[in-house]
């Protein structure tokens, strides 16, 4: 059931990106004049197709990793006379660009009305608070302590923890300093530090960015009180129930839950004497962890238990209410960090400052995708937007077969004052495929070596 949701959820998200993209491309190239015969979600044999008055068919293809528009051109086949003005060929070099740019575009767009209905739904984060900080570490060096909120990073403000990752995101990779930003809870004062990095999580292949500084952020102490038990597991055999509280396991005090995670994981298949609170009452048991191994081969214990989180102090919880048009100039420049983020990215890891392990393909988006949808609809939808900066930018590189190629053949010409010649042009789309090709070939075997 669960692999048929995530299926489902992937190929709507696929659809919807590709039927903006592709929409851009269709709806500039029918402004300019241009006739389209084809517009198509998906590729190789139509499941279901139509046609409008214009003569354009609509299709539903079998493979769905993808689309595309196909526009009358002379240099696809012979074209009537009659119709020589619609051909894409013989349109003015700026309205072509425009036609290739229109795709990648439209992709942005629809980032920035995604992210115009979460900033107007409302936004919500947890001030960036140190809980603790590792000796020796970056942070230690640059002199943060516990209790201290980290305001900004760089000079970028960092409101929220999720702010706080954006600007530490940028910076994977650097070499140089980075410069914080912090103050004490209940004064106004700031306090500017930095700390020397050398190539920062730059071979982590999922860089744990808090604890790279050597970070833990402040949470609320969770203490080992049970929320929910798994049918079937040790927890209910042994008739543990929600609410009850550990006290100890095999005489050790538990104060904190993970006190309890890291005894039980610790002790596949291995009987541990209980002692835990119910109410007024003290009662005793013996439970047995199920063996399970994890991604490296290591056997780690599990008795079907969740937590109950406690909420975060509402002094430390930040709240964002934005208007129609703030929410909107929101959207605008939370769409551009993104972009240049990406582009950020691509260019570290072309220099080998990021490690080509982070490279995702078809299943991780798969994955996170369906993750997000089962999360709810505001975090579903900032996954959409993040997704649609990503084949926005993606989309135009200057790589040929991709659109930014055929900008970059079409500025040229636009430059010179003729086309470029074809047999150059068709070399080009020779080694665009081989690049994407290989793109896809590594971001699968990462797919693969995660699973």
């Amino acid at each position: 059931m669960d692999m048929l949701y995530t299926i489902f959820i992937t190929l709507g998200t696929l659809a919807v990106l590709v039927a903006v993209h592709e929409y851009g491309h269709f709806w500039v190239a029918r402004k300019c004049g241009v006739k389209v015969l084809r517009f198509s979600i998906g590729f190789g044999t139509a499941l279901a197709s139509w046609k409008d008055k214009q003569g354009t068919q609509y299709s539903v293809a079998a493979i769905p990793l993808g689309g595309y528009v196909k526009m009358l051109d002379e240099r696809e086949g012979e074209v009537p006379e009659e119709l020589l003005d619609q051909t894409f060929n013989r349109k003015p070099v700026l309205q072509r660009i425009a036609v290739v740019v229109a795709g990648p575009l439209a992709n942005l767009i629809l980032a920035v009305v995604a992210y115009w209905f979460l900033f107007m739904a409302g936004e919500t984060g947890y001030a960036p608070v140190v809980g603790d900080v590792e000796i020796g570490s970056i942070a230690d060096v640059a002199g943060l302590e516990a209790g201290q909120e980290i305001v900004a990073v760089d000079d970028i403000d960092t409101p929220t923890w999720q702010a706080l990752s954006f600007a530490l995101l940028d910076r994977i990779g650097d070499t140089g300093t980075i410069n914080f930003t912090v103050k004490y809870s209940g004064s106004d004062m700031v306090y500017q530090s930095e700390a020397a990095i050398d190539r920062w999580l730059s071979e982590q292949e999922q860089p744990d960015l808090f604890g790279g500084l050597g970070l833990i952020m402040y949470t609320p102490d969770v203490p080992p009180v049970v929320d929910s038990i798994v049918d079937g597991g040790p927890a209910q055999r042994t008739g543990l129930q929600p609410g009850d509280r550990i006290l100890s396991a095999d005489g050790v005090a538990m104060e904190k839950w993970m006190d309890w995670v890291k005894h039980v994981r610790s002790r596949p298949e291995q009987a541990i004497v209980l002692e835990y609170e119910r109410g007024e009452r003290l009662l005793t048991g013996e439970i047995v962890p199920d063996r399970l191994t994890d991604e490296d081969g290591v056997d780690f214990g599990r008795v079907g238990v969740s937590v109950a989180i406690p909420e975060m102090p509402q002094e430390l919880v930040r709240s964002f209410d934005r208007g129609p048009i703030e929410a909107a100039g929101a959207a605008v420049v939370r769409t551009w960090d993104l972009m240049g983020f990406t582009v950020n990215s691509i260019k570290k890891m072309i220099m080998g400052l990021i490690s080509p392990k982070n490279l995702s393909g078809p299943i991780t988006i798969a994955k996170v995708a369906s993750a997000s949808a089962k999360s709810g609809l505001e975090s579903y939808i900032g996954f959409l937007a993040l997704l649609s900066v990503s084949l926005g930018v993606l989309n135009l590189l200057p790589i040929p077969v991709l659109d930014g190629g055929h900008l970059l053949f079409y500025t040229v010409e636009l430059l010179a004052g003729r086309p470029v010649p074809e047999k150059i042009q068709a070399l080009g789309y020779q080694l665009g495929l081989f690049l994407v090709l290989g793109m896809m070939m590594l971001a699968l075997y990462n797919d693969f070596t995660r699973l």
